[in-house]
C-alpha cells in the first residue's frame, strides 16, 4: 500500500482553524499488475533474443510438432462436439423449434448470437483441459527447458537427477489436476452467466483471462519448482504476480493467430519467456 500524506485545514468551533496532517492509503496493486503484465511481455521478445543466441532450436520444434498436430486435430473435434451438445440442448430445451417460428426476429438473432458465444466459451474449455494433457504429457521436457534457461543466464549448471524428474512430473501433475479443477469452477460460472442477455456477450473475453493465466501459472511454476518453492507458496508466489502470469498466458494464445508457426513456437518460446520474466522479476 502506498501511504500519500497531505495537509488540509478544518474548521472547528465558531472560528478556528486548524491545520491537520491527514494520510490515506492508495491501493498500488493494479499498477504492480500492469507491470508484471508488461515484464511478461517483454520476456517473449527476450526468449527470442536468448533462443537465436544459445541455438535452442531443436528444444523448440520438437514438442512444436507435436504440439502442433495435437491441437489441430483438438480444435476440429473441439469444434464439431460443442456444436452437436449446444444442438442437443436447444432441441430437448424446444428453443430449436421456437426460433424457427421466429424467422426475421431480432430475438432469434440475439438467440443465435448466444450461441455462438456458448460455443466459443465451450471450446475454450476443451481446450483448456487439451492443454492441461499436453502440460502433464510434456512436463519432463519444459522443467529440463527451463533448467536449462537458467542454467545459461545464471551460469550455473544444475546436475542431472532421475529421481528429480520423476518429482517434477509428480509435481506438474498435481499442479495441473490442482488448477484444471480451479478453472473448471470458473468456467461453470461463467458458462452460466453466459445466457445472461448483453452481460453474457464479454464471456468468452473473462474465460479467455483465466485460460491466459492458468496457461502462465503453469509455465511460470517450473522455475518456483526449482528454487525450492512448496506447491502452496507457488501458488502464494504466483497469485501475488498474476501480471506475470496473465501477461505470458496472452502472448503464447497471439501467437497462434499465426497459423503452424505460431502452433510450434509457443509452448517452449512460452517456458522460456516464463523463465526470464521471473529471473527479471527476482532482480
Amino acid at each position: 500500500m502506498l501511504r500519500v500524506c497531505f495537509w488540509k485545514w478544518s474548521f472547528e468551533g465558531n472560528s478556528k482553524h486548524q491545520l491537520k496532517h491527514t494520510t490515506t492509503s492508495i491501493n498500488h496493486e493494479p499498477f504492480n499488475m500492469l507491470k508484471d503484465i508488461i515484464i511478461s511481455i517483454q520476456s517473449y521478445y527476450q526468449a527470442h533474443q536468448f533462443i537465436v543466441k544459445h541455438r535452442l532450436w531443436k528444444w523448440i520444434l520438437i514438442p512444436g510438432l507435436i504440439y502442433s498436430l495435437l491441437f489441430c486435430a483438438g480444435i476440429y473435434l473441439f469444434w464439431i462436439s460443442s456444436g452437436n451438445a449446444i444442438d442437443y440442448l436447444l432441441s430437448i430445451s424446444g428453443l430449436k423449434n421456437w426460433m424457427i417460428t421466429m424467422e426475421g426476429s431480432w430475438l432469434k438473432f440475439l438467440f443465435i448470437f448466444g450461441q455462438i458465444i456458448l460455443q466459443l466459451v465451450l471450446i475454450l474449455f476443451y481446450f483448456s483441459l487439451f492443454k492441461y494433457l499436453f502440460l502433464i504429457i510434456g512436463s519432463p521436457l519444459f522443467a529440463y527447458l527451463s533448467e536449462k534457461t537458467e542454467a545459461i543466464m545464471v551460469n550455473k549448471e544444475f546436475p542431472f537427477s532421475f529421481s528429480q524428474l520423476i518429482k517434477d512430473i509428480g509435481r506438474g501433475i498435481k499442479l495441473a489436476l490442482r488448477n484444471a479443477l480451479w478453472q473448471t469452477v470458473y468456467t461453470v460460472s461463467i458458462l452460466i452467466l453466459s445466457f445472461i442477455p448483453f452481460f453474457g456477450w464479454f464471456t468468452p473475453l473473462f474465460a479467455l483471462l483465466i485460460e491466459c493465466y492458468y496457461l502462465g501459472f503453469s509455465m511460470l511454476d517450473y522455475s518456483c519448482e526449482r528454487n525450492k518453492l512448496s506447491t502452496s507458496q507457488s501458488v502464494a508466489f504466483i497469485s501475488k504476480h498474476k501480471g506475470l502470469a496473465i501477461g505470458n498466458g496472452i502472448v503464447f494464445y497471439l501467437m497462434h493467430l499465426v497459423v503452424l508457426l505460431g502452433w510450434i513456437l509457443a509452448p517452449s518460446y512460452a517456458v522460456i519467456a516464463a523463465t526470464i520474466s521471473m529471473h527479471n522479476t527476482k532482480d
